[in-house]
């Protein structure tokens, strides 16, 4: 995917930053910003407006970003290749001029543009499911339904599947019972995972009959403030920023998966510190896989038929990421 933007990414970065420093649009920011069209000519990408001073596009014989430029809209919201990807900071516009983040070139668009190759002879073979919630703690209630029980049954339906393709799986919990955070990592390193994958689902109280989506957490980059903090918060460096990249793509080839297996609205991939994505020593995501509060989606989340579906997404994904590490 996009391999000529990405051998040109990798040489075009250190010089593009340094055209734009001295443009930097908000110094006391402590980010280094530089201007998108540096870089996009870098990479040999074309750009136009498709609507002017407020939705961007760049494209080549390989790929297309949209940006979200129009600071009365979220300016982090940007599309890569059709799927919805959240920048940690947003796009900046001074006088004609749009600006990016450094941060966000190497920790956002380079890991999906430039994936980044296990070591030769290293190779993908072990999951560790980790079933959000269990025992005293239920998770999202919807009427009688809780979220627990079905994380535990789709980790099983992918535990099938996953063991079906080859790979060696572990869960993080096989029952109804309580797993505190810090045991579910630690569970995932003791086994020797190569990948952590947290399964979960999503209700809401506001607009249940309106809000749907899957949406897939990475752990935040050091330096910036996870998707939903609206710039408040932590940004401290944590054990999972030592697979940024990694966690980016699988992140993404995720989101792709679900988008194109299930159809459903896409809420984007997204940065947080949840305690399971801070400690994981591995490549780690974080999907909620729909809202149980929705009427139509909730109902499928309960259907086993659909959840063969959404196990099937999460193999895919897995799968895919696996390819394009070469692992």
């Amino acid at each position: 995917m996009l391999l000529l933007a990405a051998a040109l990414l990798a040489a075009s970065l250190p010089s593009a930053a340094a055209a734009g420093r001295h443009v930097d649009p908000a110094p006391r920011s402590g980010r280094e910003y530089i201007m998108l069209s540096v870089w996009a000519r870098a990479n040999e990408f074309a750009w136009r407006w498709l609507e002017r001073d407020k939705t961007l596009e760049l494209s080549n014989r390989l790929g297309r970003l949209v940006f979200n430029v129009d600071p009365r809209l979220d300016c982090r919201k940007s599309r890569i290749n059709g799927v919805t990807v959240w920048l940690s900071f947003p796009l900046l516009c001074r006088n004609g001029k749009v600006y990016i983040s450094q941060l966000d070139l190497s920790e956002t668009l380079g890991p999906i543009l430039s994936p980044p190759g296990n070591p030769g002879g290293i190779r993908l073979r072990t999951i560790c499911l980790d079933p959000g919630h269990g025992g005293k703690d239920p998770g999202f209630r919807v009427g009688s339904k809780e979220e627990k029980k079905y994380t535990l049954l789709l980790a099983q339906e992918v535990r099938e599947q996953l063991k079906r393709a080859g790979f060696r799986v572990f869960l993080t919990r096989s029952l109804d019972a309580f797993v505190s955070l810090d045991r579910r990592t630690e569970l995932a390193r003791k086994c020797g995972a190569d990948l952590f994958v947290s399964l979960h689902f999503n209700a809401t109280e506001e607009a249940p009959r309106e809000v749907t989506g899957v949406e897939i957490f990475c752990c935040t980059p050091a330096g910036a403030t996870s998707t939903n903090a609206r710039g408040e918060g932590d940004t401290r460096w944590v054990t999972g920023n030592r697979n940024d990249e990694k966690n980016m793509l699988f992140a993404y080839q995720m989101q792709k998966s679900y988008l194109n297996h299930l159809q459903l609205e896409d809420r984007g991939v997204k940065h947080a510190r949840f305690q399971v994505l801070r400690d994981a020593a591995m490549p780690a995501i974080l999907i909620e896989g729909g809202f149980m509060s929705h009427p139509i989606e909730g109902r499928r989340i309960s259907d086993p038929a659909y959840r063969r579906q959404m196990a099937g997404a999460v193999v895919d994904g897995i799968l895919a990421y696996k390819r394009i590490v070469r692992g």
